[in-house]
């Protein structure tokens, strides 16, 4: 393909993503000049029905949004509603949230980095035929992340869009001994975990370095899952609340998802690899060593790296739920309740594919009559885009299979949730 000018690539269905969108790249004297990402999934207009019903349904409506990670939905939802009504939740229920939030984490990474993403860098169409090769990868994988489900599951009622959590805590009091098939097979976990980090770090990754705009909360005192500033790269920080003041939005012709940009025009990135550039240092310590005797440490350098992040996110989410569980004790009640008020607050959390804001107002009956969902994928669509122009010479010089193949990869880089946002993602390139 080096050699010509004009050519087109169409792949009908990139899998492995969740949703429906579309990417259309158009190349002009063998360079590309244009990228979309489009996304033709229809709007689901949670924000709509959300309006006039009570403030204790955020949780449990938003929730379905995503199956994968509806306890970010729930906690986000949760925490601004705290705000609003002034409810400081205790730290043995922030535990209790922490420990199931690390279980969506580890569950979400694993499906993705072992079975969606590997394939891509292992030359492989699917986890199954890869799994002919590495079978020791996959029960790995299988292993943790049922692990990880076992943590919502114990705590959550059930792993799928769980149901213990409320505004303001629980529905129960989880005791000290339910935790403990956590803890019966947590040193196995554990080292499974680390055998998966270093698979990941030996896998060869393209080599390309190129500069990135990346946005995520950032950790005081420990790794950033529930709350923190927002901070980026460029130095900026801010609190949560001043997060739309910072962003602007654009709807674009071709997508049904909105698109954003940080309010200086700049596309930014959220997810995994801006949590690791950012708050490294909070890491836990055997992570890093793992990362740092294979070479690798922040800042990571390209986009194809987040595959590190997210084996490197999961093994610290592993030895997190192990000191968690072992630090528990039962809180005296299973949540804090508070009277209603008006008000409005937003609240961000980290979900596994970054930042998921939610900003809601309230009336003096608990009615809601705002809401502004914000997830991760729809921040990082314009950076999908250029991220496309910047591995432009891998896509244009290679063979036909390899460009399709390097376009399907970078998507699948942001671990992209479409139906969150608004399965199988359509590719053509073609050239004037």
């Amino acid at each position: 393909m080096s050699g010509d000018k004009s050519f087109e690539i169409k792949v009908s269905q990139l899998a492995r993503v969740e949703g429906e969108g579309g990417v259309w790249v158009r190349v002009k004297n063998g360079k590309i000049d244009y990228v979309e990402v489009n996304i033709f999934e229809p709007p689901r207009f949670f924000e709509a029905f959300l309006r006039g019903r009570s403030y204790l349904e955020a949780p449990d409506i938003t929730a379905r949004i995503c199956g994968i990670c509806p306890l970010a939905y729930i906690f986000a939802a949760c925490r601004a509603m705290e705000k609003i009504l002034e409810i400081n939740v205790p730290e043995e229920i922030q535990v209790l949230r922490k420990i199931a939030f690390y279980g969506e984490w580890i569950e979400s990474h694993v499906l993705h980095f072992a079975f969606l993403h590997a394939p891509d860098f292992l030359g492989y169409h699917s986890a199954l035929e890869m799994a002919k090769d590495y079978p020791n990868l996959v029960r790995n994988a299988i292993a943790v992340r049922d692990w990880g489900n076992r943590a919502i599951e114990i705590i959550g009622g059930r792993a799928i869009h769980p149901i213990g959590f409320r505004i303001g805590g629980l529905y129960r009091i989880i005791r000290k001994e339910e935790l403990e098939p956590l803890s019966r097979n947590y040193e196995e976990i554990r080292r499974k975990g680390e055998e998966l980090l270093e698979f990941v770090l030996n896998m060869d990754l393209p080599d390309i370095q190129y500069d990135m705009t990346l946005m995520s909360l950032k950790g005081r005192k420990e790794y950033p899952i529930l709350e923190g500033l927002v901070a980026n790269n460029l130095g900026w920080e801010f609190p949560e609340d001043s997060f739309e003041e910072n962003i602007t939005v654009e709807q674009k012709m071709y997508s049904n998802g909105l698109h954003y940009r940080l309010r200086n025009g700049k596309p930014y990135i959220t997810g995994p690899i801006a949590r690791f550039n950012l708050n490294y240092d909070l890491l836990a310590p055997e992570v890093r060593d793992v990362l740092e005797a294979a070479g690798y440490r922040a800042p990571l350098k390209n986009t194809y790296q987040s595959i590190v992040a997210r084996a490197a996110e999961n093994l610290h989410s592993i030895i997190e739920v192990g000191r968690l569980v072992e630090e528990y004790s039962e809180p005296q009640t299973p949540y804090v309740d508070a009277r209603v008020r008006a008000g409005e607050a937003a609240a961000i959390v980290e979900a596994p594919r970054g930042m998921l804001y939610r900003r809601y107002r309230i009336d003096e009956l608990g009615r809601i009559v705002y809401a502004n969902i914000i997830p991760p994928t729809t921040q990082n669509y314009m950076a999908m885009e250029e991220d496309i122009f910047k591995v432009g010479d891998l896509i244009v010089k290679g063979p036909p299979e390899t460009a399709q193949r390097i376009v399907e990869m970078t998507i699948r880089n942001y671990d992209p949730c479409i139906s969150c946002s608004v399965h199988v993602i359509k590719l053509r390139i073609i050239n004037e």
